[in-house]
């Protein structure tokens, strides 16, 4: 790779994994309009493993009240550590499920289509900015229940489609419950981690097993500026919606959306 084409890559995965934008489609899209070859497998995982790090350390208190939320809940103690824990395990096991039997058949590979990439991208983004704009804003993460996290899970599943951008769907799927566009917005990072993780996981289990893994100095640099980059997005997010709604959000879909069908059409 080139330094030019690292630095595009690792940006655009740092800024694109926990906006509603979808990071997927963004990186499918790179090669094509760059002219560029794709990145390869080990600069894919170098820049989960910087967002990762990203979320990790802007929500380091809910994280470290899940870690040891699970040593309590071994010990048959149910605290809101505990508790928070369980939710996002529940929150993710449609998406896990879903996501590897698309994996193994195959069928993920057929999806990354720009037409489905364009589509996604302008029906989900309409979604968002229907539901932001007419649901209720009552609850918090603290009020997030079994059935509330079940039910953002399921709409996760939906994120397995480049264009409809996992961290939108979540965020969609929670402002129907009536969370706060804030609150909304944290679910949805919280849970990244778990998805990010076994994402990662598999990633590097099908490397390694081809043996072809060699961690350079790209993926260093790679997963450095991801991790900038996402952390700064993740902290401009969360201080726009503490005033504001997902409105541009969902205009940078459009354009994109609309520019992408104007491409593939013509």
């Amino acid at each position: 790779m080139t330094l030019l084409h690292l630095i595009v890559v690792a940006m655009v995965q740092g800024l694109t994994e926990f906006l509603p934008i979808s990071s997927s489609a963004h990186l499918i899209l790179v090669p094509l309009a760059g002219d560029w070859p794709d990145q390869g497998p080990t600069v894919d995982i170098a820049v989960h493993l910087g967002t990762l790090g990203a979320v990790l350390l802007y929500f380091r208190r809910d994280v470290g009240a899940m870690v040891v939320g699970l040593f309590e809940l071994a010990g048959g103690n149910i605290t809101p550590g505990a508790r928070l824990s369980m939710q996002i395990a529940l929150g993710t096991v449609p998406a896990l499920a879903v996501g590897y039997y698309l994996a193994s058949q195959g069928y993920l590979e057929q999806l990354r289509s720009p037409l489905i990439i364009a589509w996604a991208t302008v029906l989900f983004g309409v979604l968002l900015w229907a539901v932001d704009g007419l649901c209720l804003r009552v609850n918090r993460v603290d009020q997030l229940s079994f059935g509330g996290i079940l039910f953002i899970g399921l709409a996760q599943t939906l994120a397995l489609i480049p264009g409809t951008s996992r961290s939108g769907i979540t965020i969609t799927a929670a402002r129907a419950l009536g969370y706060e566009r804030e609150d909304a917005a944290h679910i949805s990072l919280l849970l990244s981690i778990p998805i990010i993780l076994a994402a990662g996981g598999y990633q590097s289990l099908e490397v390694v097993q081809s043996g072809h893994l060699a961690l350079g100095l790209d993926a260093l640099i790679a997963a450095a500026l991801a991790f900038g980059t996402a952390l700064l997005a993740i902290a401009l997010m969360m201080r726009w919606l503490h005033h504001a709604s997902y409105t541009p959000f969902v205009i940078y879909r459009l354009i994109l959306g609309a520019g992408l069908l104007y491409w593939v059409y013509t």
